[in-house]
């Protein structure tokens, strides 16, 4: 009797489920490895200002702005309509002139803060300072930054209020004073609501961005300057034809 030396083949069931076991084992492995690689590339990408741009203007002199627009285009207007000789002429110079420093002074200053950086628009101007580079935010009889060089920005749509500081100091003044008779809840709501003029806290908000982000990466460079030119051009244009049209006569 002959022993045979093939052994007997496995069931085709058996076979296919080790198939599945090592396909599943070598699709899984390419994984594991990723996700370490993920986790680093995830890690390495600075973090997005998590919210847009906050914008700060004046509304005085946005008002204030519109009203003389309008005041110049009426005038102008009528002068250019019914006018005789170079009336229509000087009056388009004159328009040409002030309307676009109009603009400048009133509606166009604005302050643009997110995490990143502060840019102010000034009137002739436009500075763009990363945290990084801020030393501080002054406050006296005007708001100003000052960079690391130690340049001194002027921030026109953010203007100081005397008379709103005053009333702060009336309205810290009466919560002192109700405190120090013990009314109850005067302490508490001084020290929850804290008086200060608008534009104090404005700057005060700043201040407190320019801290927070001051190290952060994105918030990292140098100051960068420069001129309003949409706004100067038309301006010295407008001047160079009023001064034409004058000495012609």
């Amino acid at each position: 009797m002959s022993t045979s030396d093939q052994s007997s083949p496995e069931p085709e069931h058996t076979s296919a489920a080790r198939k599945r076991t090592e396909a599943g084992t070598a699709s899984e492995t390419p994984k594991a490895e990723q996700a370490p690689v993920a986790a680093a590339a995830s890690a390495s990408k600075p973090d997005k200002p998590v919210y847009k741009d906050r914008v700060y203007r004046s509304p005085a002199g946005l008002m204030g702005g519109a009203l003389l627009l309008g005041l110049f285009a009426w005038l102008g207007g009528d002068a250019v309509v019914s006018g005789e000789g170079s009336t229509p002429w000087l009056a388009l110079a004159s328009m040409l002139v002030a309307v676009p420093v109009v603009v400048a002074f009133s509606v166009r200053p604005a302050v643009f803060a997110n995490d990143d950086r502060l840019r102010v628009r000034n009137p002739f101007r436009v500075i763009e300072l990363p945290w990084a580079s801020v030393v501080s935010l002054r406050s006296g009889y005007t708001n100003e930054v000052i960079d690391g060089s130690g340049a001194k920005y002027q921030l026109w749509a953010i203007p100081v209020s005397l008379r709103g500081r005053k009333k702060a100091a009336r309205h810290q003044a009466r919560e002192a004073h109700r405190a120090a008779k013990g009314e109850r809840g005067a302490r508490t709501a001084s020290a929850e609501r804290p008086a200060r003029a608008e534009t104090d806290q404005i700057m005060a908000d700043l201040r407190d961005l320019c801290e927070a982000r001051a190290k952060a990466v994105d918030s990292q460079g140098e100051p960068s300057v420069r001129w309003a030119w949409e706004i100067v051009a038309p301006a010295a244009a407008g001047a160079v034809l009023l001064l034409v049209l004058i000495a012609l006569g």
